[in-house]
């Protein structure tokens, strides 16, 4: 009787499916820090003396990057997170490319003891999109 009811209902099936599927998505995939619009991150820059983390790669990073932008690729966070010590207590904001390697690189930080940390939303894109300026060439430590 069930298998009928499937059968002769799968589109309804299908959207009750997508559906929860839908609201379960965010519990399972959080951000590790709060996200931060470019607005709100320059807010964040100019009032609050934020430091910005670029966890992408160096080649990356030399095409383009935020202002004063320190670089440690995602992949080298653990051994290099020694160089972020002294930045512990101010506000963070972790970007990369479009925001998938910052989330890691925020939950990272956040095992490490980093309270106020916050993904750049929509990575460089975004930055890029809302013609705020970048930096190009040579790596910051």
């Amino acid at each position: 009787m069930p298998m009928e009811f499937i059968n002769q209902n799968i589109l309804l099936v299908s959207i009750v499916v997508v559906s929860a599927l839908g609201l379960l998505w965010p519990m399972f995939f959080r951000s590790a820090g709060l996200r931060a619009s470019p607005a709100e991150a320059t807010a964040l820059i100019n009032r609050e003396e934020a430091k910005v983390l670029d966890v992408r790669e160096p080649d990356e990073f030399a095409s383009g990057h935020l202002p004063d932008a320190i670089n440690i690729p995602v992949g080298k966070l653990g051994e290099r997170m020694h160089e972020l010590e002294r930045f512990k207590e101010r506000p963070l904001i972790v970007c990369c490319a479009s925001g998938m390697r910052s989330n890691r690189g925020c939950a990272e930080l956040k095992k490490a003891g980093f309270a106020k940390l916050y993904n750049l939303e929509g990575g460089m894109d975004a930055w890029l999109s809302a013609n705020y300026p970048v930096h190009k060439g040579g790596r910051k430590k």
